[in-house]
C-alpha cells in the first residue's frame, strides 16, 4: 500500500466526522432496492447512472432529480415520504456495519479523539438507522438534512461540522465513501479520506486527500496517530 501523501494534519486530526450512509453502513446498498422498488412502481428503473448521479445529495434535490429526469407526476415531498417508508422496512433484514467500523470508533475512544456525524440523510433515517447500533450517544453530535441550507458537494455541513467542534475545518478528518461527499470536504479545507464502497468504485475522489480500502486500512490510523490492534 502507498503511504499517505504530502501534506498530512501534524500533529494528528483533533477530530474525525463521519459521512453515514454507504460509509457508515451498507445503507447505499439498501437504498438501491429502495429506488427499485420506488420508481418500479411508477414503471421506471432505476439506474447506475440515476443513483451516482443523486449519491450524497439531500433528500430534496434526490428527489427533484428523479421527478426532472424521469418526468414524475409526483412531488419531491411525496416520493420522500414513500421512500423512507420502504427503507424503514427494509432495515432490520438487511442494515450491516461497513467492515472496520467497531474497531475505529473503538480506537478513537481508545485515544479520546472526539467524533461526529454529517449525513445528508434526514433526522428520521440517520436516527433509525444509528440507534440500531445504540451509535447516538459514542458521537459528541450528528448533523443532518435538516441542519444545513446546501447539501453536498457544498462545504456548509462539514464547516458546521468544525464550528461545533471549536475547530478550524483543517483540524478535521472527513471520511467519506462518495464524490459528492468528498467535493464538500475538501472545499470545506478538512483532510478528506475517500473510503469508496461497491456502489462508488467509479466516482473521482481527485478531490481527496487519501484513497484508502476500508475503515481498517492502515493508512488511516497511521493519519490519525492510533494504534491499529
Amino acid at each position: 500500500m502507498n503511504p499517505p501523501p504530502p501534506g498530512n494534519p501534524s500533529p494528528a486530526p483533533h477530530a474525525v466526522v463521519f459521512d453515514m450512509d454507504g460509509l457508515m453502513f451498507n445503507t447505499e446498498e439498501v437504498y438501491t432496492r429502495v429506488g427499485t422498488e420506488l420508481l418500479g412502481r411508477r414503471g421506471c428503473e432505476f439506474t447506475v447512472e440515476l443513483k451516482n448521479a443523486i449519491m450524497g445529495m439531500r433528500p430534496q434535490p434526490t428527489f427533484e432529480t428523479m421527478i426532472r429526469r424521469l418526468a414524475l407526476d409526483d412531488t419531491w415531498e411525496q416520493l420522500a415520504a414513500e421512500s423512507n417508508e420502504i427503507f424503514l422496512g427494509l432495515l432490520d433484514e438487511r442494515l450491516a456495519p461497513m467492515p472496520g467500523l467497531p474497531e475505529l470508533l473503538d480506537a478513537l475512544e481508545v485515544a479520546e479523539i472526539p467524533k461526529a456525524i454529517a449525513t445528508s440523510s434526514d433526522r428520521e433515517l440517520a436516527t433509525a438507522v444509528l440507534s440500531r447500533f445504540d451509535l447516538p450517544p459514542r458521537f459528541r453530535f450528528i448533523l443532518t438534512s435538516e441542519d444545513v441550507t446546501h447539501g453536498k458537494p457544498d462545504p456548509e455541513i462539514y464547516c458546521k461540522a468544525a464550528d461545533r467542534f471549536g475547530l478550524g475545518a483543517g483540524e478535521t478528518l472527513v471520511l467519506e465513501d462518495s464524490e459528492n461527499g468528498c467535493r464538500a470536504a475538501a472545499a470545506a479545507g478538512a483532510f478528506t479520506v475517500a473510503v469508496p464502497g461497491e456502489h462508488s468504485r467509479e466516482h473521482d475522489f481527485s478531490a481527496a486527500t487519501l484513497v484508502i480500502d476500508s475503515l481498517g486500512d492502515a493508512r488511516l490510523y497511521e493519519v490519525l496517530g492510533i494504534a491499529l490492534d
